[in-house]
């Protein structure tokens, strides 16, 4: 390999790895307000979705359409999540898969589920936003 092609590789090694770290700190910043902003009932969880997201639900049909999602969260309890990161794929230009696992947990802090998720963020005008929102418990199905 010669020394210019190392050094385009290389930089363009660091460009990726920059825009999948500024990615990383925008789901983070994401991450740590959902709860606040869906426990609100008012409609501000959908600043965290692309007009055209869909979330999925386990053991229910997609949820697509800012409509929907609003209906999604105001029927559900009010809850606090907190999110980690295993790991963020992708080249950070248009989207990114978020691969996490959560907990929530009641207003009372009672610990009430845990999980993991699987998340396509989209790049946009107005910054990284849930395209796709696949969640599941690790817990047994209740029978």
């Amino acid at each position: 390999m010669s020394f210019l092609t190392a050094s385009c590789f290389s930089r363009a090694q660091s460009k990726k790895d920059q825009q999948l770290e500024e990615a990383r700190k925008a789901i983070i910043a994401s991450n740590a307000i959902y709860s606040d902003l869906a426990n609100k009932g008012d409609g501000s969880i959908l600043t965290r979705y692309t007009e055209d997201a869909c979330l999925l639900p386990p053991n229910a049909a997609p949820v697509c359409g800012r409509d929907n999602i609003l209906n999604f969260f105001k029927g559900g309890p009010k809850l606090h999540s907190k999110f980690i990161i295993q790991h963020i794929y992708g080249d950070g230009n248009d989207f990114v898969t978020e691969e996490s696992n959560y907990e929530l947990f009641d207003l009372n802090n009672k610990k009430l589920d845990e999980g993991k998720v699987i998340v396509i963020w989209k790049k946009t005008a107005t910054g990284w936003k849930m395209h796709r929102d696949m969640f599941s418990s690790n817990r047994a199905a209740q029978q």
